[in-house]
């Protein structure tokens, strides 16, 4: 991997991310196919919405169909069909999202597999094997993601606890050639995040994570943990944002410095009836749209856009159609990459305030018009 910074607009940044399997454009935004897949969407389809990068998920690969079946096809991306990059998350928040049924040690983390309930242990070793037998780009480190609200000596004990299973995620990693992050965790302590940050970089990764946010914390939290953390750090090294997010959280925090997101926002979105434009969301399942012969978006280029109007998607919906989920899905993820597009573009023409600042004047968190 090598990135490359191109333009700013105040600490907006504009770069590229050099693969083997292609560039990325940054900032970028990554679908998330957990299992392998983008829900309901084809290779194809990405690659037609513009996605550059998508994200897997080590934790569930690992259990179902297990790393070796996936080696077996010459790694995740023959195993489905993606010939760009791609980048897979560790586990780390499924170990807070399985918090009942889970314990955790210095030694790693021991759970139920959700699957079939048998007994699994996910150590840091584990966790860069299975992803170095995945074969991504781009690898994450394993770490207890901060649960929110905690006091802030359970916030030291969890970052430490992540900075120890990071050095042994390096360690175990070598000299393999694919790339491997860094997680900064901290909670919403700002000096726990510098310091957590500090110790990242002395152990050495070739690139860094903002982790433990998007786990319900209000978006002014967030927003002062990016504040303090995005200054501090690398400059040459891509900074990648987890989980987020809404429109408006990823252009906040693009303000911030900030490179690669992810999350499922887009398509899940989609599937519950909740399709983006630039002018807020449409909310297909309201019966306004019962006779609605436009597009989702009059100035959307998408497939579904081009083709379909509200009326019939709401019909879909109603009748519980797959299609409606497969349509649905396919104009999310093309605004998304348009959002991204006109933040690269705003940044090489230095008005990023001035887009961030229209973008949030029209996009309303209610139903376009």
């Amino acid at each position: 991997m090598e990135f490359t910074l191109t333009h700013a607009s105040g600490a907006a940044r504009r770069g590229i991310l050099k693969f083997s399997r292609g560039d990325v454009q940054t900032p970028a935004f990554m679908p998330v196919g957990t299992h392998g897949a983008v829900r309901a969407i084809t290779p194809e389809e990405l690659r037609a919405c513009g996605v550059e990068m998508i994200l897997g998920n080590t934790f569930h690969l690992m259990l179902r169909p297990g790393e070796e079946i996936v080696q077996q096809h010459g790694g995740l991306h023959e195993f489905m069909h993606w010939s760009g990059p791609i980048l897979t998350d560790s586990g780390g928040y499924q170990v807070f999202s399985l918090s009942p049924m889970r314990k955790i040690t210095d030694a790693g983390v021991q759970f139920q597999s959700p699957i079939n309930g048998d007994t699994v242990e996910l150590t840091p070793e584990r966790a860069i094997a299975v992803q170095h037998a995945l074969g991504p780009d781009v690898m994450m480190v394993l770490d207890e993601c901060t649960p929110h609200p905690a006091t802030e000596q359970q916030v030291r004990d969890s970052m430490e606890l992540s900075l120890r299973w990071a050095k042994r995620c390096r360690e175990a990693h070598g000299s393999h050639d694919n790339a491997l992050f860094g997680i900064a965790q901290g909670g919403m302590v700002s000096e726990l995040r510098l310091e957590c940050q500090e110790c990242l970089e002395e152990i050495g990764f070739d690139g860094y994570a903002v982790g433990g946010l998007s786990v319900g914390e209000s978006a002014e939290e967030r927003e002062r943990v990016l504040e303090v953390i995005g200054p501090k750090m690398p400059v040459d090294k891509p900074r990648y944002l987890m989980g987020v997010g809404r429109p408006t959280d990823i252009l906040a925090a693009v303000g911030y410095g900030m490179d690669m997101f992810d999350c499922v926002i887009p398509t899940r979105h989609a599937r519950n009836g909740h399709l983006f434009t630039w002018k807020g969301e449409v909310r297909i399942r309201n019966q306004r749209y019962a006779q609605d012969t436009q597009p989702i978006d009059s100035d959307c280029d998408c497939y579904t856009c081009q083709h379909y109007s509200r009326a019939y998607l709401r019909h879909l919906d109603q009748s519980r159609e797959i299609l409606f989920s497969r349509l649905a899905s396919v104009h999310n993820l093309y605004f998304y990459q348009s959002l991204m597009k006109e933040i690269r573009v705003s940044i090489e023409e230095d008005r990023y305030p001035e887009m961030v600042r229209r973008t949030v004047e029209t996009y309303q968190e209610e139903e376009g018009e």
